[in-house]
């Protein structure tokens, strides 16, 4: 349960301000929003459960030394605190994409989040999370964090017509990724027990 919640919150927070928020309010100016939800839905699935397996193989490679791996995952939440703020804009190229993309609707909305979200921080963080927490929590809560995330971004961009306010959600995404990896390390380090 406490690999479900806590990549639930840390994905859903990764996703703020994220590229992949963008596309989804595009394609929710062509599509339904329920075809763009299950077309999230699906990529975030399947790229989400690679992630895991990728986290759990190396979370089971290096059993004996998970102090390391505490304080590896601290500093790559650092870096993902510093790749926030550093923000993640869709560029022209893929906005003109999702607006321009013909086909089923769930396809297109599927195909083009599956290869935005390869290699993204949502991606790296899962992984990063599966290295010390239970594949199975860690797999379904992403998805639902990132789905969720991506599903406020629909509902604001529909009813306000805006998005959100984007220096107090980069702000605050980069603390919560600074507060995850400095207690990562410090529990790495033996700080808290």
């Amino acid at each position: 349960m406490y690999a479900f919640l806590l990549s639930t919150v840390v994905i859903f927070v990764a996703e703020l301000g994220d590229k992949s928020q963008l596309m989804a309010m595009t394609f929710a100016t062509r599509y339904r929003a329920r075809d763009v939800l299950i077309g999230i839905t699906a990529a975030t699935a399947i790229v989400h459960l690679a992630s895991v397996g990728i986290g759990a193989l190396i979370g089971d490679q290096f059993t004996e030394s998970q102090h390391v791996i505490s304080i590896i995952a601290g500093i790559a939440f650092l870096f993902f605190a510093a790749w926030t703020l550093r923000g993640d804009e869709l560029t022209e190229d893929e906005a003109n994409k999702a607006r321009n993309s013909s086909g089923l609707a769930i396809l297109a909305v599927g195909t083009a989040f599956f290869l935005a979200e390869l290699g993204d921080k949502t991606m790296l963080a899962t992984i990063t999370l599966a290295t010390q927490e239970g594949w199975l929590g860690t797999w379904i809560g992403s998805t639902l964090g990132m789905v969720a995330a991506d599903a406020l971004a629909i509902v604001v961009g529909a009813v306000l017509g805006k998005h959100l306010p984007e220096k107090t959600i980069k702000y605050g995404a980069a603390a919560l990724f600074a507060i995850f990896g400095l207690l990562l390390i410090g529990d790495g380090f033996g700080w808290f027990g």
